[in-house]
């Protein structure tokens, strides 16, 4: 009976504390938040349980809703952004758009990671009421017990539960965004008119029927066209990589890498180059820089994308020139990228890779204790630090760069397999070099990941030729390269493999 009795105990006692952590949970779940990058904003993410997605543009743009199919609601304000115009922010959002897997991660991520928190912290404020009770003792509970019921007892209670509250919610300032949503809201078709097309994705988004300019609304329908085209061109070529390529397949004992460069944040051509990669039985990425056009933070977004798509990927990257600054490097390396300082690394397919940012790009990864080295000066740097590896017997099989010439003096003393980089936007190799010592050595230069015919790619379709190559590993060395083409039309070329002989 009494062993009864005290398993009854411990289970109100369970059932309580399951009862408080829950209601604990939920207010500090429903008071947090969290700030990200998206979609070239700062934006700040709360929770709810609306059941639906949010999105507070500002003063300019109206706000959109859309369902979340979830009971957990998420709202969005956005916040500052450098864009220059309205009409370049809205082209952004359809370009962002058009690849919108990775800003949903980023903010799915945000709102589970503020989940496990409210959780945890809930558990354990929910602990505090059972260890004080256990504290006090038989007598004073009683006491305490007594005195619930009267004015003083209700006022102490009071004010204990004010305190907990005010020490442990994160309570918002005044500019954060209204919750409660005037009823306003129209359907995003009649909103743009029946004369934009939308795509079934956007059917059931919502827009806050605030005043709005008729410019305004000629933006944001032109922004959904460019969405639009921007889907079904990526979409069509991305299946088109996937289904409908010759591309050679490798032996056993191969291992396969895609080489991209200059993706100038077309986050589009992500799941084109994912196709490629997967159809031709990749297993890891060579970057070779220029995912950006300035190298600032509201660039994130195409960093996030890239990260996003090859996540499950070994992965090797340099900085480009347009790179400019630590960010796209430290953001990268964060996301499990692997740069590159002043030493020789493990590489794919069991090879050696050495590595070095563009000297043009304010960020060196390499030698950046050293300011004021030219290209020349990298470039010479970069020949004795692969050519001292050789001589250790520790050669390097494949040397990263973004522009190729960087890795000539290395070639012409024969230290280094092959030199891979991009820069300038038109493919070129494998070219073999036969160095002093005798060895040999090939350059190549991939196209434009993003088909960018400026320092940036964003829009709805590609501005001039896009390229990727696939590059063979065998024993530890690049044996062969398949270089990929995709016009601005779509259709791909595929050159014949290239074998590299030493």
């Amino acid at each position: 009976m009494v062993r009864t009795r005290g398993w009854l105990l411990a289970t109100a006692y369970v059932v309580v504390w399951v009862a408080l952590s829950a209601m604990c949970a939920a207010g500090f779940f429903l008071t947090g938040e969290r700030t990200v990058d998206v979609a070239s904003h700062e934006a700040r993410v709360t929770a709810n349980f609306s059941g639906q997605v949010v999105v507070r543009t500002g003063p300019v743009l109206p706000d959109f809703r859309t369902d979340a199919r979830s009971v957990v609601g998420v709202e969005i304000e956005l916040g500052k952004t450098d864009a220059r115009s309205l009409e370049d922010l809205t082209t952004r959002y359809a370009a962002i758009g058009s690849n919108p897997e990775a800003p949903i991660a980023k903010v799915s991520h945000a709102v589970r990671d503020m989940a496990i928190d409210a959780v945890i912290r809930g558990m354990a404020l929910a602990l505090l009421p059972f260890l004080v009770w256990r504290l006090l003792g038989d007598r004073r509970r009683r006491e305490v017990v007594d005195k619930l019921p009267t004015a003083k007892g209700v006022a102490s209670l009071l004010v204990v539960a004010v305190v907990v509250i005010g020490l442990t919610a994160p309570w918002r300032g005044p500019g954060a965004a209204p919750r409660g949503d005037p009823d306003r809201w129209e359907p995003l078709s009649e909103f743009v008119g029946p004369e934009i097309v939308l795509p079934d994705e956007l059917a059931d988004v919502q827009v806050l029927g605030d005043a709005t300019t008729g410019q305004t609304r000629r933006l944001i329908a032109s922004a959904i066209d460019t969405y639009r085209q921007g889907r079904e061109f990526y979409d069509d070529a991305a299946d088109d990589a996937a289904r409908n390529l010759m591309l050679r397949e490798p032996e056993e004992g191969e291992t396969v890498v895609l080489l991209l460069s200059d993706r100038h944040d077309n986050v589009g051509m992500d799941r084109v180059a994912r196709a490629l990669a997967e159809h031709g039985g990749a297993e890891a990425v060579l970057n070779a820089g220029d995912d950006t056009s300035t190298g600032e933070r509201w660039e994130a977004f195409s960093l996030d994308s890239l990260a996003e798509t090859f996540d499950d990927y070994d992965r090797w990257a340099v900085a480009g020139n347009h790179d400019h600054g630590s960010f796209v490097r430290g953001y990268l390396s964060d996301l499990g990228w692997t740069y590159f300082d002043d030493e020789v690394v493990d590489g794919p397919g069991g090879s050696r890779i050495l590595g070095i940012d563009d000297p043009r790009s304010s960020g060196l990864g390499n030698w950046r204790d050293e300011t004021g080295l030219s290209f020349g000066d990298v470039r010479t740097r970069l020949a004795d630090a692969a050519c001292e590896a050789d001589a250790d017997g520790d050669r390097v099989n494949t040397l990263l760069v973004h522009d190729a010439n960087l890795g000539d003096e290395a070639l012409a003393r024969g230290c280094v397999d092959l030199v891979v980089g991009g820069h300038t936007h038109v493919p070129a190799g494998p070219t073999p070099v036969t160095g002093s010592n005798g060895k040999v050595g090939y350059t190549f230069t991939v196209g434009t990941a993003g088909g960018a015919a400026y320092a940036i790619a964003i829009g709805s379709k590609l501005r001039r030729s896009a390229g990727f190559a696939l590059i063979t590993y065998r024993d530890g060395r690049p044996v062969g390269i398949q270089t990929i083409t995709i016009e601005t039309t779509g259709r791909f070329t595929v050159d014949p493999w290239v074998e590299l002989t030493y």
